[in-house]
């Protein structure tokens, strides 16, 4: 007997947008559900537990930030929004309620594909490894201990540069708004200093990455704020 095929949670409205996406995705082996309110989805999240939601903030009944707000923390379901909101705004709103990915409709199918697998894969890896012990090309990371190596170096890290890099370790795929890094780097007062941010970011990448130019870890999100890519 098989595993259990993954779940998807499509919430949409449009019943075309179900029909564009559910075939597509059973045939790439997962079990597809569907909700056209934010209620519904709210009770099929609960009742069956998906690991993806498929999320369209433009529902008839309850805005679709409000299906995000209403997962609980401990919720194992990853969100990928899908909508017609294309401002950076939308984007950070949704990315900072604990949104794990935003994609701009119209989005093509593979590609859609691609980041859930990935949103996937990420959290696998996660799961097999320690609570508290990283490792992502010659880097190697305790979280804990606060000790970081590559290639068996130590690599020095300032207080603000670890604190950082753990919570971008801990999203590992997630976009991490600056909002976000600030709020939980330099606390609640910080707001609207993404310099601080940036510049610690860039010091970051000259420690960890072994082309600071072109990061193979730390990714830009323009506008938003900052993806580990492991």
């Amino acid at each position: 007997m098989g595993s259990p095929k993954i779940k998807i949670l499509i919430v949409d409205d449009e019943a075309a947008i179900r029909r564009f996406l559910k075939p597509y995705l059973e045939a790439e082996g997962y079990h597809v559900l569907e909700a056209s309110t934010g209620r519904e989805a709210m009770n099929l999240a609960s009742s069956h537990e998906p690991e993806v939601i498929l999320l369209d903030l433009g529902l008839p009944d309850v805005d679709g930030e409000e299906v995000l707000k209403s997962l609980p923390p401990w919720s194992r379901a990853r969100v990928i929004v899908l909508s017609v909101r294309g401002r950076v705004q939308d984007k950070v709103s949704a990315l900072d309620l604990g949104a794990s990915d935003y994609l701009t409709k119209p989005f093509s199918l593979v590609e859609l594909a691609a980041r859930i697998r990935a949103l996937l894969r990420r959290d696998a890896a996660r799961q097999e490894q320690a609570p508290s012990i990283f490792q992502f090309g010659e880097l190697f990371i305790d979280l804990d201990g606060r000790v970081a190596t590559r290639a068996g170096v130590d690599v020095h890290l300032t207080p603000i540069e670890f604190n950082l890099l753990s919570i971008l370790i801990r999203n590992a795929g997630k976009v991490v708004t600056h909002a976000l890094l600030l709020r939980e780097v330099w606390g609640k007062h910080s707001s609207g200093q993404a310099h601080y941010v940036r510049i610690h970011v860039h010091k970051l990448r000259q420690k960890i990455e072994k082309d600071p130019a072109r990061p193979e870890f730390l990714h830009t999100e323009t506008g938003v704020g900052y993806r580990l890519i492991v």
